[in-house]
């Protein structure tokens, strides 16, 4: 475990984000250095099929929504 320097701004913004987000400061950190760092290394995928594929590769079983 190492320890990573933010600055004061982003800081607030993790702390915000977290609560929302309902995970720890450190988890939503991780959370978007994770994402951060798949689109990076796929450029032409958008957030939600980032996260899609993250589920699936998890094998979390999402149910399907239907049209109204």
């Amino acid at each position: 475990m190492g320890i990573v320097k933010i600055g004061d701004d982003l800081h607030e913004e993790l702390r915000k984000s977290s609560s929302v987000m309902c995970r720890s400061i450190n988890a939503q950190a991780e959370f978007w250095m994770k994402v951060g760092m798949l689109a990076e290394a796929n450029p032409t995928l958008p957030f939600t099929e980032i996260m899609a594929q993250q589920l699936k590769n998890a094998d979390v079983q999402l149910p399907e929504i239907e049209a109204a």
